[in-house]
This record gives C-alpha cells, structure tokens and sequence, in this order.
C-alpha cells in the first residue's frame, strides 16, 4: 500500500549559487515517513517520492535534514514556475513515497 501525505509549508531557497528551493516536511509527518521507510532509505537518508503542486507532478527524493530532524523536499524550477510560486510562499503539495519496504 503506498503512502501519500499533504502539507502546506513555507518554500525557501537554500542559501548558495545554486539556487535550489526546498520545503520542510512537517515534524509528524516526518516521522511517519521515517517509521515507514526505514529500510527503505536510500544514501544520505534519501527517500524517492512523487511530489504534486497545484497540479504539477514530479518524482523526486525526500533528503534527511539533521537540523530539523525532518525531511527536505526540491521543488525545481519548472514546477516554480508553472505553479507561479517563489520563495517565502506557503505551498501546499502532496509526497508519495514511491518505495516501501519489502
């Protein structure tokens, strides 16, 4: 059975040249999705997800972030800007994780 969760969470760009914008999982939800995918985990505590905002779907990885004790997500810029949604905007998407443990 596949597990979905839906939050709404502040999009923020990770300070850098790169400029990758990320959300920050929800503590209780990171915590279900840690209990679910522990031997699912990837390296660095990755997790593949399929991820939806306003309509816009793509597959990414959930990153483990030591200093929330959460989970990030990227949101690229094609799903910014199709969404018509920059940093500081509280976004409301939907994850699936897309591997559960056998």
């Amino acid at each position: 059975m596949t597990a979905s969760y839906s939050f709404t969470a502040e999009l923020w760009l990770y300070p850098g040249e790169a400029g990758w914008h990320f959300l920050t999982v929800p503590a209780d939800i990171a915590e279900e999705i840690r209990e679910r995918s522990a031997r699912a985990s990837k390296a660095f505590g990755s997790i593949k997800v399929g991820a939806e905002i306003a309509g816009h779907a793509w597959e990414t990885s959930l990153f483990a972030d030591t200093k929330t004790s959460s989970y990030l997500l990227p949101v690229k810029k094609t799903v910014r800007t199709a969404a018509k949604i920059g940093s500081g905007d509280n976004v409301a998407v939907t994850v699936t994780l897309l591997e559960e443990p056998g």
